[in-house]
């Protein structure tokens, strides 16, 4: 069974304190390395999967989409995209990224925003993801970075004062589930090497544009704890293209 934390009424508000739901995607530190690498959605249709609150669904229909679908696993994340992020061209529905279905070549873009570290069988989703693109279609996503999810909890190792030493890398090749640590609470995620990432987009007939590891912007430095975030990789950032 699919794991839907966030409709855990306790996580659910820890998640809604956190400065990327509080602000959008002004709060998010990736953001300025992500948004130049969207493409024109000037009367494209779309799909986000895993939408959250709906903030990149409500910047893709601003930006000209023709329509967008954006679709999550939890309830309590799509009534607050409802509520706050409506558009004509935006339609909001509740499913696993895993189970949804949709006609080949009916989309332009598909996009996913720090959702496909919780998908257990990311390659056959690729595969339906090039299907469900038209030629020249572009996939852009952005992942916890394989580094991050390797060791599991994904917390620093400390000294007996309280400094962080180092970060945890293990079982590197050991791709499945992890059970992590988000918010103080147990959160199943999924690790897969860089290799998986990467090479299940090239042997499905997408071309890769750009690879970013996206390092926290300068004017969030001085927020607590973001100067470590300099010391590893925490994201990955792909943008394709699918070749006729």
């Amino acid at each position: 069974m699919k794991e839907n934390k966030y409709d855990d009424a306790r996580f659910f508000q820890k998640y809604s304190e956190m400065p990327r739901s509080r602000y959008g995607l002004a709060g998010a530190g990736e953001w300025p390395t992500l948004e130049p690498l969207l493409p024109d959605f000037a009367g494209k249709d779309a799909l986000d999967l895993g939408c959250g609150y709906g903030w990149h669904c409500a910047y893709m229909a601003a930006h000209g989409a023709r329509s967008v679908l954006g679709i999550d696993l939890s309830e309590k994340m799509l009534a607050v995209a409802r509520e706050t992020h409506a558009a004509p061209a935006v339609t909001y529905r509740r499913c696993a990224m895993e189970d949804f279905a949709l006609a080949d070549a009916s989309l332009d873009v598909v996009f996913s925003s720090l959702a496909l570290h919780y998908v257990r069988d990311y390659v056959p989703l690729v595969r339906r993801i090039a299907r469900w693109l038209r030629p020249g279609g572009r996939f852009l996503f952005s992942a916890e970075h394989p580094v991050f999810t390797a060791q599991g909890p994904q917390d620093w190792v400390y000294d007996a004062q309280g400094n962080i030493l180092h970060f945890p890398v293990d079982n590197y090749y050991l791709e499945g589930p992890r059970r992590a640590v988000f918010l103080g609470e147990p959160v199943q995620k999924y690790h897969r090497t860089l290799t998986t990432y990467l090479d299940a987009l090239l042997t499905n007939g997408f071309r890769l544009l750009r690879v970013v590891e996206p390092p926290p912007p300068p004017e969030m430095l001085d927020l607590p704890g973001m100067r470590d975030e300099l010391r590893r990789p925490m994201m990955l950032i792909v943008s394709a293209i699918k070749d006729a």
